[in-house]
């Protein structure tokens, strides 16, 4: 059989079913990605507060697939029904400073008590433990605690925030997707629980790990721009055109060879090129001839070699490339947005609904787990619950 052609409409979290307790970045990230996989996630939002979207929340894409409900957890209508979901879930995700689930009676021992085969996931900056655990943070702290920041930009500026992906998206939501389906994996044999861990500091620096690999060969200087992967290398780096950027990371001898001959340069010119005494001399003779043609004249010329050349483009202009819209990395559908991702061959991930704003889908969501409709309409009389 052909499993390309066996697809169905549930993903590979068909019958997992989440109770997320509404946060910002890497936990709703987190929940997204497993929606998109075919989990029933149910998000929980403060009742009385605004969503937790700077603009337009149907257009946050970080809350799509999923339902909400919105609920006075302090209350104790809304704690009994919290824990009563907590008690029908396979996973929980909470992304507060620690201590704060606790004293909301939803710890981990509260929650294990009722569900022994619960997943805890817990997403924090610095971690449970810790002198900062209780410190505010953002990404760029995070990353630049990990010695990560300090590795990126040019030797003459300080470093550029790398906008919120290693922090927030790589070293937490992606790594607390991990931690959650090991655990799903290891309780297959065990028949339990746990607590999932993730905290953006930990994950931020497991991200660098080849670097610091690199580190310790004498292959990685603390030097900024001076290293093969931060813009010192010639042949990895972005060129500024007549009209628009280029990224090169043309670091094979293959790929360099067809760098250089795509410049209309002579290789023997070129030889060596891992030696770094090299690199500054040759940056200033490609950063001059890539002036001389537009981004998109480049391209054109680089079209015939396999160059490891590509446009620096804008989000407008990846929405609409023919190689993204080729695998259709972007929705094309409403407001443009990415896709699912990975692939699979027989379950396919998909967005399931678009974005929820506080409480909406609530009602079904509450009734497929089980929820009795008159328990439903006692807590909205009551002003507990809000759902459409």
């Amino acid at each position: 059989m052909d499993v390309r052609n066996d697809k169905r409409d549930a993903g590979p979290l068909s019958g997992i079913r989440i109770v997320e307790f509404a946060g910002l970045g890497p936990t709703p990230f987190a929940a997204m990605l497993l929606a998109d996989y075919g989990a029933d996630v149910l998000r929980i939002d403060r009742k009385g507060q605004p969503g937790l979207s700077p603009g337009d929340g149907r257009q946050d894409f970080l809350c799509r697939s999923r339902s909400s409900i919105a609920l006075d957890i302090k209350s104790p209508e809304g704690l009994a029904l919290a824990k009563q979901l907590i008690g029908e879930a396979d996973i929980l995700l909470e992304g507060y400073r620690p201590g704060v689930m606790e004293r909301l009676q939803l710890g981990p021992d509260v929650a294990f008590a009722l569900n022994p085969r619960l997943i805890y996931a817990r997403m924090t900056g610095w971690g449970q433990t810790g002198p900062l655990a209780h410190k505010a943070g953002h990404d760029i702290n995070y990353v630049a605690l990990t010695g990560g920041l300090h590795m990126m930009g040019s030797a003459d500026a300080p470093p550029p925030p790398p906008l919120n992906v290693v922090g927030d998206f790589g070293g937490g939501g992606m790594l607390m997707v991990s931690g959650i389906l090991a655990a799903l994996v290891e309780r297959q044999s065990s028949g339990r629980g746990q607590i999932v861990d993730a905290a953006m500091i930990d994950g931020a620096a497991l991200l660098l790990t080849q670097l610091y690999a690199w580190r310790a060969m004498g292959f990685w200087s603390s030097e900024r721009s001076a290293n093969l992967l931060d813009g010192g290398a010639y042949f990895y780096r972005c060129y500024e055109t007549a009209a628009g950027y280029v990224a090169v990371g043309a670091i094979e001898p293959q790929f360099h060879a067809a760098l250089i001959a795509g410049l209309g340069l002579d290789l023997e010119d070129f030889p060596d090129h891992m030696n770094r005494a090299f690199w500054p001399a040759r940056t200033k003779q490609l950063e001059t001839l890539f002036k001389t043609r537009t981004r998109d004249d480049w391209v054109a010329a680089f079209e015939p070699f396999d160059a490891c050349v590509s446009p620096v483009l804008t989000q407008d202009e990846a929405i609409t490339h023919p190689a993204n819209t080729a695998r259709d990395v972007f929705t094309h559908s409403g407001d443009a947005q990415p896709n699912p991702a990975p692939r699979f061959s027989r379950t396919p991930a998909q967005i399931r609904r678009p974005p929820t704003l506080p409480g909406e889908g609530g009602r079904d969501a509450l009734s497929a787990w089980g929820i009795a409709e008159a328990e439903i309409e006692a807590l909205v009389s009551r002003g507990v619950l809000v759902v459409e």
